[in-house]
Order: structure tokens, then sequence, then C-alpha cells
């Protein structure tokens, strides 16, 4: 009997073209031996080891809600040689099911006269945008893309130039450039986003065969870091322009042309016009400008909810400590995470968000004169610090009512009072723990060490936000201690301001895809409102460019 452990994403030419079994919830000790799985193979589906093939693992997750007994969760796929009397057998078990068919099937192929018609352009190079980029390629269209920032490298020559030096390029930054604001990030790749037809598998797949660590196909939290990022988004550049595809850095895109209701053309920074009736809008959630000018041009949008909040600093090994107890610092667990929620008294709900175990909190600025944190781990998530953001829930009707643009302009706001409260040099405002829950004024830094870089300016971080975010975050932190015991500790640190948490608009699509004023032009992504982490906007890019793929296939 030949029992065979894949770590890879499955494929056409694999077992999952071929029916398998899928098993669910197998629970094994942290410490379980090699051939463990392998018996609980065996026992779950009441066979004798000739009647197993081989096996793939799928998920692997764990259960740490008993810190001195966690459990390994795993989800795998069996080859047996009783298929269907197996599941016939198991059919009122949830648990035991044929494994489902995730293979990614192309929608379209480019019409043969491609070459006469306009290509569709892609503006924006972040996650959303790669993928619209890559499927449009893969399915020969042969895709423009347009990046007001610049390639990967260069651009993180001048995110650390500005972290080191204070040098901010206001069109390549944490925000702006190759990759997008997820490559300055933890590199999470799980969403809670409904997903029937496994985009997630061509993300992750795509992502493999890139470079990224095989893991990220079966982890149930997977991630990649910064640096894997970078090498991963050059190879599909390149594949892309491979298969046919254009990408222009250092391009923006200042104007659209339209005929009546339908989009035509771009106006470029440099005066360059590109004809199209076939764009994708994937610019990101920081892209005030170009949401200025959209709106001026009456592409309908709405205002939308975001948060707004602080990062939150503790000793990694408080975190490890709190979730693990006595099997901290394992190696298969790693570094640890959280996710918490509290409501409020005034009604309103304080949650982490972009928890980043083993990571650092990073200036991610890109306007001149304000200043704004997020946090990024590397792949091996080494550093001191564990961060995430605490953050208040706002919504337009109550806290920014008004135009479509006025979430922008109090993110703007909050931004500048940071910088000014910082020192006006793109220091942080920060406060120790004890210190802002008693309302006192700034003492020295204790045990935890800030990780943000220029630096950060001790100071009343009461100032920093609206009293009802002020309020909120202070009862909250308090009931999050008593989830993670030391995670109220008077060390630990807060720094602002956290503001970017998703885009503060909607570009309004419908069904198929396409501005609801606007024909030809499709939003997509974590700025047009419809996706939340590089995993989402990857998936919500296919489902685009699949889209746009159908609408110039009936052209």
């Amino acid at each position: 009997m030949r029992a065979i452990v894949s770590q890879q994403p499955l494929s056409k030419d694999t077992k999952e073209e071929t029916s398998m079994i899928r098993l669910t919830e197998i629970k094994l000790p942290l410490d379980h031996g090699e051939g463990d799985i392998e018996k609980a193979i065996l026992h779950k589906l009441k066979i004798k080891p000739e009647q197993m093939l081989s096996y793939n693992l799928f998920k692997r997750g764990y259960d740490a809600r008993k810190k001195a007994k966690i459990l390994l969760i795993y989800t795998l796929d069996v080859d047996v040689v009783n298929e269907p009397q197996l599941l016939q057998q198991f059919a009122s078990d949830p648990h035991v099911k044929l494994t489902p068919d995730m293979a990614y099937k192309f929608v379209a192929q480019a019409p043969v006269d491609l070459a006469q018609r306009d290509r569709p352009v892609v503006i924006g190079f972040g996650p959303c945008g790669l993928f619209s980029a890559l499927i449009l390629a893969q399915m020969g269209f042969k895709p423009i893309v347009l990046e007001r920032g610049k390639e990967v490298r260069e651009r993180t020559k001048d995110t650390f130039g500005f972290w080191r030096k204070r040098e901010l390029n206001t069109e390549s930054n944490v925000q702006f450039g190759e990759g997008g604001a997820g490559t300055f990030s933890d590199g999470k790749l799980y969403s809670q986003i409904k997903d029937p037809k496994h985009y997630s598998r061509k993300v992750i797949e795509e992502f493999i065969a890139a470079g990224a660590p095989e893991e990220i196909a079966y982890v149930s939290k997977p991630h990649i870091g910064t640096f894997k990022l970078v090498t991963m988004i050059e190879k599909m550049r390149a594949k892309i322009i491979e298969l046919g595809g254009e990408i222009r850095f250092s391009t923006r895109v200042d104007d659209i042309i339209t005929d009546g209701d339908q989009i035509t053309g771009l106006v470029l920074a440099n005066g360059e016009t590109i004809n199209s009736r076939h764009v994708i809008l994937a610019v990101g959630h920081s892209a005030r400008d170009t949401f200025e000018m959209l709106h001026q041009r009456g592409v309908y949008m709405e205002a939308k909810p975001f948060s707004v909040g602080f990062r939150i600093e503790h000793k990694q090994s408080v975190i490890d400590e709190a979730r693990f107890g006595p099997n901290a610092g394992n190696p298969i667990l790693g570094a640890a995470d959280y996710k918490l929620v509290h409501h409020c008294k005034n009604g309103r709900t304080v949650y982490s968000f972009c928890m980043c175990p083993g990571g650092t909190v990073v200036a991610a600025t890109s306007e001149q004169g304000r200043v704004v944190t997020n946090g990024m781990s590397q792949y091996s998530r080494a550093e001191r610090n564990a961060n995430s953001a605490i953050v208040v829930g706002i919504s337009p009707e109550v806290d920014y009512p008004g135009d479509p643009l006025a979430g922008i302009k109090l993110q703007r706001q909050l931004e500048t009072n940071a910088y000014h409260l910082g020192g006006a040099n793109y220091d942080a405002p920060a406060q120790k723990i004890g210190d802002f829950l008693k309302a006192q004024d700034a003492t020295e830094l204790g045990d935890v060490q800030p990780s943000f870089t220029p630096g950060i300016h001790l100071t009343d971080l009461s100032k920093a936000l609206p009293k009802f975010a002020i309020d909120a975050i202070r009862e909250a932190i308090p009931a999050f201690d008593r989830k993670i015991k030391g995670f109220a500790d008077d060390d630990a640190l807060l720094t602002g301001v956290e503001t970017r948490t998703s885009s503060p608009v909607c570009i309004k699509r419908g069904k198929d895809y396409q501005s609801i004023t606007l024909k030809g032009f499709f939003p997509a992504g974590e700025g047009a409102g419809y996706a939340g982490g590089i995993l989402s906007a990857g998936i919500d890019g296919i489902k685009v460019a699949e889209a746009l793929a159908l609408d110039m296939s009936k052209a």
C-alpha cells in the first residue's frame, strides 16, 4: 500500500480529475506520529490498509481552545479502491464526501479579430489588477496594465527610503506601485468570502507557481510575507508579458474619455491617450485623486463604512503564551495570532484587524503631511513584537454624511492631525496602554519597544481620534485582556493612526460587473469597495476579468 502526502495544490493532471473522497474534521494531537494520519483514515472509513491507494493533505488547522491539549485538524483527499461503495456507506456523514472538482476553467478565449480591436486596459497592478491581467492574458486578450507607481524593486527602495530618511515619494510608496498595498503587509491569504467556484484555489496555485511556499495550499491561515512577495510578483509580471500583455509603470491615469454612457479611452498624466472600450479599475483604497476625478465625471459611487483606530504592539511571547500555553513556540503552530471583537456601551464595535504576528508597524501614508499606520510581517514572522489594528467601525450615515467623498475628507483630517501630534516630521504619535487607559500624560517606554519607523513621539492619543472612538477603545482593551491575558499590559504600545482599513467609497456595479452608469468600465477590488485583502482582491480580479472577456467575446 502506498500512502502519499501531497503538499502541492492539485491540478488538472493530478488525482483531483479522478474521484477521491474528502474527509474533514480528522483530529490528531499536536505531537502525533508520522503514521497516525494513515491510521486515522483507515479508522474513519473502516477499511483495511490495502484498500487505500494514497491520500493528499488538503487543509491543516488547529484547535487551541484547550492550551495543554491542542489538536491538529485535517482535511484529507483519499484515493481508495471501493470509492462508490464507501460514499454510499457514509452518505449521512457530513465529514465524508466526494472531493469537489476545484480545477480552474477559463470562460472565454480572445476573438480571432482581437488585433483589430482596442485592447482591454487594467488600471492598477495590486492583487486585483495582477489577477485581472493574468487571467486576461491566459485567455489571449493581451491586456495593457497602467500602474502609477514603480516596479516592485524600485518601489521597495522608495518605501524603505521613506521609512529610514523621511523622504516620501507620493507616487511610489506603501500604497502605490507594483504589487499594491498588500506587498508591504503580512501577506495573508485567507478570507471569509464565499467562493463556490473555487477562485481562491486558482490564486493559490498561481502564487505557488511563482515561488510561494507550497504550504500555503494547506495551512489554515496561509501567509507569504513581503520579501517573498517581491520575487513572486516579478515572475507573474513576466508571465503576463510572455502571453502578450503590456505593463507600463509610472503611468498615472488622470482622466477618462466617454461617448455618452460608454467609456472609450483614458488620458494619462503625460498627456497620452489610450483608446479602449473595456477598462478595469483596480486602483486600491488610497487612490483618492482617482476617486475624485471619477466622481467629477459622473461615475456613480457611494460613501461606505470603514474603521479608524490605532496599531497595538505586544511582545510576541506574550501572545504566544496567552494563545498556546505550554505549546508556545511549537514550529507547527508558529507565532500566535488573534481575532477580537467587542460591542461597546456607546453602540460602537471595536475589533482587531490585520493582525501581524512577529511583525512591525509601518508608515503607510501616500500624501505629504499625513501619518498613517499599517502592519507588516515577513514569512518567518520572527520579529519580537506582535501587532494589529484596534479599530472602531464608523459609517457615512452617522459620522461623515454628505457627498460620496466625505469619508476621504475625514481620513485626511485624522491623518493630518496625527502628523502634527507626531511632531510634523512623519514620526507617529504613540502612547503606552497604561497611560492611555488611565487618561494620563505619556510616560517613558517600558518593555515593549516600538517597531515603527521613522520613529514615534509619545503623546496623548486621546487627541488623535473623535471622543466616541477613544471611549470605545478604552472600553474594549480591558475586555480583550479577558480573552488574551496581557493584552491590557501597561507597557503595551498604541501607535496612530490607522485609517485605511478599507476603501471609503464603493463604485457601484451591476451583475455584469460594469459600472451602473458607465458601460465598459469595470470597478474592481478593494478600492472600488469589493474586496478586503490579497486573496479576496485576487478573486475579484478574476471575476471581473471573466466578465470583461465574456463582454468582449460577444462584441
